[in-house]
């Protein structure tokens, strides 16, 4: 355990400097170049699912069709790994995010760059009215679209409710949705230092073909994406606290 977590700290020390300098490193392309942005950001992805599995002994492992073409992703969100797995197995991703992080440092330049979505918490409906609008209007590139349907960060064996923003989409999209499930928050905490060794997967679900009603759809994605995900807990040896 004490092996473990000198493993931990060390690692989670690397990957906050690799952040900077592989950001520093790519940033004369990635000025120019939304290609470049997108390089920089995969490879940092990369990096830190490859040291994981040297450092901590944690394997990152992706299931299920990974979707290429314009979709709307609504995926489970336990920890920052899923974000890194998702992001590095899409070809071009575009997060809905928080618009806090548009002001980090070297992620928020990034973000900007690749035209990422960023919400307002507090006015939700009316950001996706306006991310809905530049889609259509072809002011973002093409790319699967990726959302959290429960808005945040939600601890194994936590239940919160679902947010009506992916059906939302969903509905004013027109396009299938891929549910995505994950048991990345086992082995990599929403607070903390300690990384678990094992296998953190993130699976990509049958697609919903559009044209469902929002309550059934949203019946739907709650259900596969819950029971997915307790089945890749489970796998991974998690045991809901008494």
């Amino acid at each position: 355990m004490m092996l473990q977590w000198i493993r931990s700290i060390f690692y989670v020390v690397q990957a906050t400097v690799a952040m900077p300098v592989i950001g520093l490193a790519f940033a004369p392309w990635a000025m120019f170049s939304k290609r470049g942005a997108y390089t920089a950001c995969k490879s940092y992805a990369a990096w830190c699912m490859w040291s994981a599995r040297w450092l901590i002994g944690l394997r990152c492992e992706v299931r299920g069709a990974v979707p290429t073409g314009e979709v709307l992703i609504a995926a489970k969100h336990q920890s920052f790994l899923d974000i890194i797995m998702i992001f590095h197995a899409l070809p071009r991703a575009k997060f809905i995010m928080k618009r806090e992080i548009l002001w980090t440092p070297v992620i928020g330049q990034y973000t900007k760059r690749m035209q990422m979505i960023a919400v307002d918490r507090g006015k939700r409906g009316k950001a996706i009215a306006k991310m809905i609008a530049d889609v259509e209007a072809g002011k973002i590139e093409p790319g699967q679209i990726v959302i959290y349907s429960q808005g945040t960060r939600v601890a194994p064996g936590t239940r919160i409710p679902y947010k009506v923003g992916s059906a939302v989409l969903y509905d004013q999209l027109h396009q299938p949705c891929v549910p995505a499930a994950t048991n990345a928050g086992f082995f990599w905490p929403r607070r903390g230092l300690y990384r678990r060794p094992g296998v953190a997967v993130v699976e990509f679900l049958d697609p919903i073909a559009p044209g469902l009603g929002r309550e059934a759809f949203m019946q739907k994605l709650e259900q596969e994406v819950e029971t997915a995900s307790d089945n890749l807990l489970a796998e991974a040896g998690w045991r809901a606290a008494d």
